[in-house]
């Protein structure tokens, strides 16, 4: 058996170790290498007897170790090998490195740099006792803390040792192919110090440090003050002991600018060799310069590249739509959908179509997909506002109107305000263009609102034959003509949605600037002129249970069942209530869609599961039994008294009175237009959820997937393509589970924050914590004993806090304040036991304060830290109206 090789053998070197292997691989590409051999590991093995090997494992202690090494020694025949490899090298070598080259080493994930014993200088008389002195390194304390700390599996063993010619250098040092600390791919670093580099690698002296440019342009240079040059003393026991040489001048540089260009080319040389950026050591000798080793630079597995495109990635408003785990199908559902959305809404105001083209990327990307959760990406977002007509002359309308918390980055405004005087007038007659043709849509929009509703009707009208009995292409077929017919022509909830935020807004400035503060004393006074409005669908489904509960509150039997039953027993229990089924069935059929995350297609919807519904009935019945009706009455009287405020207010002022008239009622039919068009948009993704859901039970029968919900872990275009014969891979199943087991892991690991900002590719070597503590609510704590957030709905509440986080089962009792995180309709169900409602998320705009509004329940949205401040059963107080909190009353 051969213990000892080396590259000219020919022999595979990847078992010797990480400098072994790279060394064998560099050789051969020109980069000048000093001679050396490698001693196998099993070498070491060889010399023990099976008594010392169960030595070995026993001892636990370092003296233990000490001491059973201090009797070790190379075997005969190793030695035999070693000597004849020596006696190969340079005719002129006196001296030799001896350096671990452990199996697990200088590797891409773990370096294990410094942890292993090294030595210089080394005579050919010491080099069994540094041989050996390497193997008791593998052994060390520090390489076990280093094994724990990095949770690697396996026992310690000796490494295979590399003996390497020594360079009396005059300059060595270390340089990075690419910068370490900063991440910049594109920037080589250079280290060097006159003599041997071991007090650089030791952290005992300080080095000239230059940046080099991919171009050779040096950016950086830091040249410290020296008077010493460090060099080893010959075969020095300790292997780093020191002895002092006359050095140069304080400020003389170890390099030239010529010789660092050339150290970061070599540095480069085996970054492209090895296809990733090298960590090397070098030495220079009359002019030469070799390479003594290179290793993965592992700290980069960390460190983003500040020179990649940055985005900034933000959940605040999405993550009512799109909470938690979001599946690769609805994932990529949406991002086409918001791409065609956005492009229509710019179209509709005007952006010519070369520069929705020249901005196509833009539109693709207004998503993003962070371990399995849905972000905005921001900067794509702000781009789109700066494509607005007028941005360059109402630019924080356009933040406001957009929903943007903050100002537009200065990357993205600069084109925009530093725009010519040509430039600024051709914008302003865009914008003139694009204000006549939005008054002539204000005045087409209820017509266009009405073919809207047609066109989605017919588009939604039960299929024949249907779903269930339709072939997987059929179901494709059916999926296309969705998305040619309403998902590319959302022309109707944009303009409405458009003239909703400008309306509800200009109430908001009209109210704070013509009616004195003693006429709105809490600053409530706009959301009171807007509430109790009627035909608002949004609050159906919490008067239809309540209208349930009522029909089954006279059955005490049937409220315990619908309350605690099995599903199947308490359908049956329903059905034989012939007022309360008629109402069930209708209910179902309606907002049978309407659920928790209903814009998620893998979410369960009441035709999967109506135990939601059922339990909800049963609650509110119960309550009801027990004597404590829902106040439903309440907000008509809080209208009224708003608009008796703004008639005293505007008595003597019938201009300004027709002019508020004229925008408060817009205001309330957008409002209103806008709870509706969201409801059809409930619809169409229902429609959707089961196109796919019967692919993927088709697919489940043909033997493709293993599970017909697997079809959620598939992207859009992949089924669709696989199904029109387009597929780039036809394993579907593999897919499917590659995708699964990813994202069980991502439910496993702590959610990203908020907001963060990446560079380059968001999904290498970027951190997802962000940078500061980002609140999720806009509004202000108001100190230790309260909150403050947005008012939605007036009146005063003491009770109870109820926090809860899955609506799912979770029941209110009497008096109860519902506190949570973010609702979407699926929550409404909730909504009629609750004494009053806290967000944590939300606006004046957002689902809950418009129910609440409608239903009349105290309401507080975008609570800064109100689900971690509140903790279930604490007494708190809420005034609906000031959009303040008090913790800890009296009860």
């Amino acid at each position: 058996m051969t213990f000892v090789l080396s590259h000219s053998d020919g022999v595979d070197l990847s078992r010797m170790g990480g400098k072994a292997a790279a060394l064998s691989s560099l050789s051969g590409t020109g980069m000048k290498i000093p001679a050396w051999f490698v001693i196998s590991p099993a070498a070491f093995e060889a010399g023990l007897s099976p008594g010392q090997s169960r030595a070995l494992l026993q001892a636990e202690e370092q003296d233990e170790l000490e001491e059973f090494f201090a009797r070790v020694s190379p075997p005969a025949e190793v030695m035999e090998e070693v000597e004849a490899r020596f006696a190969a090298l340079d005719q002129g070598s006196r001296f030799v490195a001896v350096r671990s080259s452990g199996v697990q080493e200088d590797g891409v994930e773990h370096s294990f740099a410094g942890q292993f014993d090294s030595y210089l200088s080394v005579t050919r008389e010491r080099l069994p006792s540094r041989i050996v002195g390497v193997w008791r390194s593998g052994f060390s304390e520090r390489v076990l803390a280093y094994r724990r700390e990095n949770n690697l599996e396996g026992l310690p063993q000796a490494p295979a040792v590399l003996v390497q010619e020594m360079v009396d250098s005059e300059v060595s040092g270390v340089a990075f192919s690419a910068d370490p600390v900063t991440g910049r791919r594109s920037v080589a670093v250079v280290s060097a110090l006159h003599g041997l580099g071991t007090a650089l690698v030791g952290g005992d002296a300080d080095a000239d440090t230059w940046r080099v440019h991919f171009d050779g342009t040096i950016l950086e240079r830091d040249i410290v003050a020296k008077n010493l040059a460090h060099r080893p003393a010959p075969d020095s026991a300790e292997g780093f002991a020191e002895h002092e040489v006359a050095g140069p001048a304080a400020s003389e540089p170890a390099l030239t600018d010529e010789q660092v260009a050339r150290v970061a080319e070599l540095a480069r040389r085996a970054e492209r060799h090895f296809g990733r950026p090298q960590d090397i050591e070098w030495a220079m000798r009359g002019g030469e310069i070799f390479l003594l080793q290179s290793r993965p630079i592992t700290s980069l597995a960390a460190t983003p590249d500040p020179d990649g495109v940055r985005a900034i990635w933000d959940n605040s408003n999405i993550v009512e739509s799109y909470s938690g785990i979001t599946t690769p199908l609805t994932f990529s559902f949406a991002l086409h959908a918001y791409e065609g959305v956005y492009r229509e809404f710019c179209r509709m105001l005007g952006v010519s179509k070369s520069r929705i083209a020249a901005n196509e990327l833009t539109f693709r990307r207004m998503l993003g997909l962070i371990q399995g959760r849905v972000y905005y990406n921001l900067l794509n977002w702000y781009r789109v506002i700066a494509l607005l007509p007028g941005y360059t002359f109402n630019r924080r309308f356009m933040e406001q109107m957009m929903g943007v918390r903050e100002s537009l980055p200065d990357e993205i405004t600069a084109a925009a305000t530093s725009a010519s005087a040509s430039a600024r007038l051709v914008d302003l007659l865009r914008l003139g263009r694009t204000m006549a043709g939005m008054v002539a849509n204000q005045v087409r929009l209820p017509r266009m609102i009405d073919r809207f509703h047609d066109r989605l009707n017919r588009a939604l009208a039960p299929p024949d034959p249907p779903l269930a009995a339709r072939r997987l292409d059929q179901l494709v077929t059916d999926y296309r003509a969705l998305e040619a017919s309403l998902l590319t022509r959302w022309d109707a909830p944009l303009i409405n949605d458009f003239f909703a935020m400008i309306f509800f807004g200009v109430l908001g400035r009209l109210t704070a600037g013509w009616c004195p503060a003693d006429e709105d004393e809490h600053g409530s006074l706009q959301n009171d002129l807007v509430c109790d409005q009627g035909g608002m669908i949004s609050a159906e489904p919490a008067k239809r249970i309540v209208e349930m509960a009522g029909i089954a509150a006279g059955d005490p039997g049937l409220t315990e069942i619908l309350c605690g039953a099995e599903v199947p027993a308490a359908l049956r229990a329903l059905q034989r209530n012939d007022a309360l089924a008629r109402r069930y069935d209708d209910y179902v059929a309606t907002f049978g869609d309407r659920c928790l995350d209903e814009l998620k297609l893998e979410s369960t919807t009441l035709f999967d599961d109506p135990e939601p519904l059922l339990r909800s009935v049963g609650h509110a019945a119960a309550r009801l039994a027990r004597g404590q009706p829902f106040d439903t009455g309440v907000q008509a009287d809080v209208r009224r008294k708003a608009e008796e405020r703004v008639r005293r207010a505007l008595a003597r002022r019938p201009l300004r009175r027709a002019v508020f008239a004229w925008v408060l009622r817009n205001a309330r039919r957008r409002v209103r237009d806008r709870e509706n068009l969201r409801f059809e948009r409930t619809r169409l993704f229902g429609r959707v959820r089961r196109i796919f859901l019967e692919a993927g039970r088709r697919l489940f029968a043909e033997g493709v997937l293993d599970d017909a919900r697997d079809v959620f872990h598939l992207e859009l275009d992949e089924i669709v393509a696989y199904v029109e014969g387009a597929a780039a891979c036809d394993d579907l199943r593999g897919l499917a589970g590659v995708r699964r087991r990813a994202f069980e892991r991502y439910a496993e690991l702590e959610a990203p924050a908020d907001r963060f900002e990446t560079f380059g590719a968001p999904y290498i070597a970027n951190s997802y914590a962000g940078s500061a503590a980002i609140p999720t609510g806009e509004g202000e704590a108001e100190g230790d004993d309260g909150l403050r957030g947005i008012g939605c709905c007036p009146g005063v509440v003491r009770g109870r806090a109820r926090v809860i986080r899955d609506p799912r089962g979770a029941e209110l009792k009497q008096g109860e304040i519902l506190v949570a995180e973010r609702t979407d309709p699926g929550w409404i169900m909730l909504f009629p036991a609750a004494a009053g409602i806290l967000v944590e998320r939300g606006s004046l705009l957002s689902h809950s304060a418009i129910v609440a509004r409608e239903m009349g329940i105290p309401a507080i949205v975008s609570i800064a830290g109100v689900t971690s401040r509140i903790e279930s059963g604490r007494w708190i107080e809420m005034d609906g109206a000031r959009g303040t909190v008090r913790l800890d009353v009296e009860p």
